[in-house]
């Protein structure tokens, strides 16, 4: 049944990967996580429970808990009356949310950078350091969104904020799917130290340079990912 199509498009993943992992729930995790990143399952298509638990030959437990970790990699929602379907993410969605943050982002630092005090600049410090040895995908997204609101909390435009706030939040989406894709290493944690020093020194030029072109870099890896595929 053409339901069944997407399964049997990624059997040859199922097969080679089984001896490697030590669990059931990283076996399912890591197969599905290459099949959505490859494109063998599209945007969209459902993942039911019991035909995945059937492909895996495995219990409906590990593929539940699986389906909840691609969840928090962005990979996978869950809908009303649905269940868990691939997350639907484009390249032009992607470069649309990026464009959008390289112009609001920068203006709301340098009107935010003259008035950041020392305990922002602190707190900005200590969310920085935290990001370096955290390990939860989704709690990283928390500490990123905290720490460019830190930088651009004293700008005292109320509308701007709450834009970069907005899209900020629906940056966790695309930050969670960027390290799915492309690793965790590619967070760009030395261009938020750049960032955060040229913020203290007072630059308020080179703290928009460096932020625009954080933005752009991450930009850049998205699309060469779509371009990949």
């Amino acid at each position: 049944m053409p339901r069944h199509r997407p399964i049997m498009e990624f059997a040859d993943l199922i097969a080679r990967g089984r001896p490697r992992y030590r669990t059931a729930t990283a076996f399912v995790e890591d197969v599905l996580r290459e099949a959505i990143l490859s494109g063998a399952l599209a945007g969209g298509t459902p993942l039911r429970q019991e035909e995945l638990a059937a492909a895996f030959d495995v219990s409906r437990m590990p593929v539940r808990e699986a389906l909840r970790q691609l969840e928090a990699q962005a990979l996978v929602d869950f809908a009303p009356h649905k269940g868990a379907v691939v997350t639907e993410i484009s390249a032009s969605d992607a470069a649309d949310h990026y464009a959008i943050r390289a112009a609001l982002e920068p203006a709301a630092l340098r009107l935010s950078l003259p008035h950041l005090t020392a305990e922002d600049l602190a707190r900005a410090e200590g969310l920085l350091a935290e990001m370096d040895t955290e390990p939860d995908m989704s709690r990283l997204g928390d500490l990123n969104r905290r720490f460019h609101l830190v930088l651009y909390a004293r700008a005292g435009r109320p509308r701007l904020i709450a834009l970069v706030e907005q899209h900020l939040a629906a940056a966790d989406r695309y930050l969670r799917f960027h390290f799915a894709a492309l690793g965790r290493d590619k967070m760009g944690q030395h261009e938020h130290a750049a960032l955060l020093a040229a913020a203290s020194a007072g630059d308020a030029g080179e703290a928009s340079r460096i932020l625009t072109t954080h933005i752009e870099t991450a930009a850049r890896g998205i699309e060469a990912f779509f371009a990949a595929r």
